[in-house]
């Protein structure tokens, strides 16, 4: 019985030992990348509406059993290659101003950018987000951006999702995103594999329907700004 139990022990303890390395380990500039980012917002509750919301970043720690980014919440990473290749921060009380030259754009692996529900204070969204090439899933919804969508989002041939939707005025609750120059035809030309797109409180200069109507991959489409909600 006793050689039984020192058996299932060593398996036990086997097993674990398998488990924890078969976790993918982050590349040292990815965590440098990543916490830079993370220093550079504050965390306020009030940045995030729904109640899901927690601060996500606040268990990063750069040392020690945790400096491992790949088990960062929030993040994922490929599991040959480990690069951060997913990266959800949405309703994680981020409030500050989203810097033109941020270092997320440095990680040029991912595939997944959600941002989602957090007060980025009438930001522009940054040219330098044409960098993060592989991105399928892009979404900037309920983050108080400003301004003029810009070109580079074009530049996105393998995106499937992409959601700009009500980046409203806290506290007017005008619209501040705008597709004009470049417009809804130039910024959507590109997307062939586009399934999802909500531009729902996005101020469009274009015809927005007749011009989607071109975009045969659609399965989904809001435009709330149109009336147009639904499936396509």
């Amino acid at each position: 019985m006793k050689f039984i139990l020192n058996i299932l022990r060593l398996i036990l303890i086997t097993t674990s030992f398998s488990s924890a390395y078969s976790q993918p380990l982050c590349h040292d500039n990815e965590r440098s990348t990543l916490l830079q980012f993370k220093l550079s917002f504050s965390l306020a509750k009030f940045a995030s509406i729904y109640p899901i919301a927690y601060p996500k970043t606040q268990s990063w720690e750069p040392t020690g059993s945790g400096s491992n980014c790949c088990l960062w919440d929030g993040i994922a990473c490929d599991k040959e290659s480990s690069h951060v290749i997913s990266l959800d921060l949405s309703s994680s009380y981020l409030y500050g101003f989203f810097e033109s030259n941020s270092t997320i754009f440095d990680l040029v692996h991912l595939q997944n950018l959600n941002l989602a529900d957090n007060d980025f204070r009438y930001s522009l969204i940054p040219p330098k987000i044409g960098r993060l090439s592989n991105l399928k899933f892009l979404n900037l919804s309920r983050s108080t951006f400003f301004g003029q969508v810009p070109i580079e989002i074009s530049k996105f041939p393998r995106l499937i999702s992409l959601d700009l939707s009500y980046n409203e005025d806290p506290l007017s609750g005008a619209k501040m995103l705008r597709i004009q120059k470049p417009n809804l035809r130039t910024l959507i030309q590109n997307f062939t594999a586009l399934k999802i797109l909500d531009l729902s409180e996005v101020l469009i200069s274009s015809r927005g329907p007749k011009i989607l109507a071109d975009c045969t991959s659609l399965t989904y489409l809001a435009l709330e700004d149109y009336g147009l909600h639904g499936s396509c």
